[in-house]
């Protein structure tokens, strides 16, 4: 059987934020925990219509997680610097929740592919909004999902996206824990069954 050809993915812009925190009204940290942000926009080719079938455009949208892992993974100082991740939707009104659910596999996986020993999942959120509409990212420990001190969220959104038939396709990555981490909870010295969970 042959493969179902998905949708063109055309991008209209793409965003990049880093962010550098020294401290929290706390003591001044040594270096500067970093958190980061790509989004890209992009034309939804199933806006204003109900489409059954819209598996095809989870393929299509693969080479496009792995630009933007790759970009973000650059801008935050290497694959070797990167402890948490998450990802996320926001789709403009024409569209539906479920087109921000496509991105699942090509965003989650992209972030995996690229940082090793990664197993645990990506944490995610979508929503529909419109032209600056902003999302909280949930972020949490690449290789453990429980490790408390690396559960975080990165307020990300752009001024003129979505455009109604458009989505916004974000991935997040932070450097390590939170800069005053101090609330218990498994330690990411301590991730040993390697399962993704603890």
């Amino acid at each position: 059987m042959a493969a179902r050809k998905g949708p063109k993915i055309d991008v209209r812009k793409v965003m990049t934020t880093v962010e550098e925190i020294w401290h929290e009204g706390g003591p001044r940290a040594k270096a500067p925990h970093r958190r980061g942000a790509i989004a890209a926009v992009i034309a939804n080719p199933y806006a204003g219509r109900y489409v059954k079938d819209i598996l095809p455009m989870m393929d299509a949208l693969k080479p496009l997680g792995l630009e933007m892992a790759k970009r973000l993974i650059a801008a935050l100082g290497g694959a070797g610097k990167i402890e948490a991740y998450g990802k996320g939707a926001i789709v403009g009104a024409a569209g539906e929740l479920e087109h921000g659910a496509l991105w699942h596999v090509p965003g989650g996986y992209a972030m995996r592919e690229l940082l090793a020993n990664s197993p645990a999942i990506v944490p995610s959120a979508k929503k529909v909004g419109g032209p600056g509409a902003r999302i909280d990212i949930p972020i949490h420990h690449r290789q453990a999902a429980y490790v408390r001190s690396h559960f975080d969220a990165m307020e990300v959104g752009v001024a003129d996206a979505p455009r109604a038939d458009e989505i916004v396709y974000i991935l997040a990555m932070t450097t390590g824990p939170r800069v005053h981490a101090r609330v218990g909870g498994l330690k990411a010295s301590e991730i040993k069954l390697w399962d993704g969970q603890r």
